[in-house]
């Protein structure tokens, strides 16, 4: 009955998602098809891959991607709940404190006390900034940064009244708050408006058990994306050298361009290097070794001056932030999805 109901849903996913799924880039219509039927394309990969029929098995599909959502299989529901994963790795690692959470119009703490909306104000006004995220989403979407400064308010660093926010959270329905974690100072020499996370792709090897990082990519906010990086809202991605630690120029899953420097802060990227990366990958394996039940996390890393911080862990990554500098079909991540099964 399971392989049913998954067989449905990638069905419906292939139709919504893929086949008549947004698009930034204009493209022709039965190119569009046709990309969709041969390998489950999305038109946005077909302009930002300069997909033909010579590259084309060069490349993962975003139909591949939704398929490899059934790699850590139940256990992946553990990562996709952001209350439930942080539960599960603040025993090793930093992870951002949870304050409140909001469920079935109830606000609790895990103090077991059940609060209310003027509870939570007076907590950002002692505490001065928030995220709210949704308890279960991804590519950015719900997330927002609460303020108080100067006895004003803020969503995402505009103004509102006490009124206008106890609204927001009203109108918001599951939802948790935790604190706001400050960056590494080489992060807010790129871009200091937004939170800068590096995305890292871990794999547990399934004959020899053995744990690594595979890919890694530092994402960058600019003004259409704060307080989030998001490239999915606008946001900028840089490849890092799995040896190094370096960062190449950056670039948008949503246009095609190259940034040495920062659009917005005018501030390099190119050639920046990230300070201690053989620590951070280091530590990466070390955590993912603590989840013997897992095979594939993608990993939202916040640098701070003193370590790293996980804001979230996930059981499937999209694969256009890794896919624009080489396809990764008939590379090691394409390789772990044969394994699995979810590509042949």
């Amino acid at each position: 009955m399971n392989k049913i109901k998954r067989s449905l849903w990638l069905i419906a996913v292939w139709f919504i998602k893929i086949l008549f799924g947004k698009s930034h880039f204009k493209v022709p219509f039965f190119k569009r098809i046709y990309y969709a039927f041969n390998g489950g394309f999305m038109p946005d990969q077909v302009v930002l891959y300069n997909l033909n029929n010579k590259n084309k098995n060069e490349y993962l599909s975003e139909f591949d991607w939704y398929k490899s959502r059934a790699i850590n299989g139940k256990y992946g529901r553990l990562l996709d709940n952001k209350v439930v994963c942080g539960d599960l790795l603040k025993s090793y690692v930093k992870i951002p404190k949870v304050f409140f959470i909001k469920k079935d119009n109830f606000i609790t703490s895990y103090d077991g006390v059940t609060n209310t909306y003027e509870s939570v104000l007076k907590s950002l006004e002692k505490n001065k900034d928030f995220y709210i995220k949704p308890i279960a989403a991804g590519k950015g979407n719900g997330v927002n940064r609460l303020s108080y400064k100067d006895k004003k308010y803020y969503i995402d660093f505009n103004v509102v009244s006490k009124v206008e926010l106890i609204n927001f959270l009203e109108t918001r329905k599951s939802w948790f708050i935790s604190e706001c974690i400050t960056q590494a100072k080489f992060l807010n020499n790129i871009y200091d408006k937004t939170t800068n996370t590096i995305r890292i792709i871990s794999i547990r090897d399934k004959n020899t058990n053995e744990c690594k990082v595979i890919n890694a990519v530092q994402r960058i906010g600019t003004k259409q994306t704060i307080p989030v990086d998001n490239g999915s809202r606008g946001g900028l991605v840089a490849k890092i050298d799995i040896d190094t630690g370096k960062l190449s120029a950056a670039k948008s899953i949503q246009k095609i361009c190259d940034y040495d420097k920062h659009p917005d802060s005018k501030n390099q990227i190119d050639g920046v290097v990230i300070p201690n990366w053989d620590k951070v990958k280091k530590e990466i394996v070390s955590l993912m070794e603590k989840l013997p039940y897992i095979y594939f996390i993608a990993w939202d890393v916040l640098l701070t001056d003193e370590g790293i911080c996980i804001i979230e862990a996930n059981s499937s990554s999209g694969i256009n932030i890794i896919q624009m500098w080489g396809g990764q079909r008939n590379k090691e991540l394409g390789n772990f999805y044969r394994t699995h099964k979810i590509i042949k």
